[in-house]
């Protein structure tokens, strides 16, 4: 992880200016692991516009149910084709169209700073404004088995310098969260989406809520 900044003159006095920072692979890069989410919310992710992923686990997840088991991931996109009804998007809008060459294409590497496991129901709905989920998915995922809750990881998103293109595989299918992926290419940089300051503010905000 590298953290830069540049000096200019404000009024003849040095003014340090924070620049976004950036995440290089280093050059025998452990084998990552991909995060299994929607598509749409995977591009807010990489958007900045959310900074939070709730889940409650899919049929494959086990006994113990869902956890957020890895500190660093990478987006896998799902084309689950019922997410746009789930989303507070209009209902036109568009899913991305798979590649035709039929490889997965990932865009964005993740850092979880915290979680919580959030088991007042009141306390989740406060948590509409940052993020895309009707609230009818939210409450479905929180009531889904004997233990209300959902699991809630506050993240830090990067996007990959250039797309990680690799071929489809068995592997990657079932109902499971986390799936081993290739070795990302040596040297491979992402820069975070979000300045460390609304990153911040945003986070602040959020705990406030819990």
């Amino acid at each position: 992880m590298k953290d830069g900044a540049e000096v200019r003159k404000k009024n003849g006095v040095p003014v340090r200016l924070k620049t976004l920072r950036h995440f290089e692979v280093h050059h025998h890069p452990p084998r990552m692991f991909g995060f299994k989410e929607w598509t749409l919310i995977c591009d807010a992710l990489g958007r900045g516009e959310q900074s939070i992923i709730l889940r409650k686990g899919g049929i494959a997840e086990g006994r113990a149910g869902f956890r957020f088991q890895h500190d660093e991931f990478l987006l896998f996109p799902t084309l689950f084709h019922e997410q746009v009804a789930k989303l507070k998007l209009p209902p036109t809008t568009p899913l991305p169209a798979p590649r035709s060459d039929g490889q997965h294409e990932i865009l964005s590497r993740v850092r979880v700073e915290w979680t919580a496991d959030v088991t007042d129901w009141e306390k989740v709905r406060s948590l509409a404004p940052f993020h895309l989920w009707q609230e009818p998915e939210v409450e479905k995922r929180f009531r889904q088995d004997e233990k209300p809750g959902v699991s809630l990881a506050f993240i830090r998103v990067a996007k990959l310098g250039e797309p990680f293109v690799f071929p489809d595989s068995p592997r990657f299918g079932g109902c499971r969260s986390w799936i081993p992926l290739p070795e990302l290419p040596a040297a491979t940089v992402a820069t975070d989406v979000l300045d460390d300051a609304t990153h911040r503010e945003r986070e602040s905000r959020i705990r406030a809520l819990l």
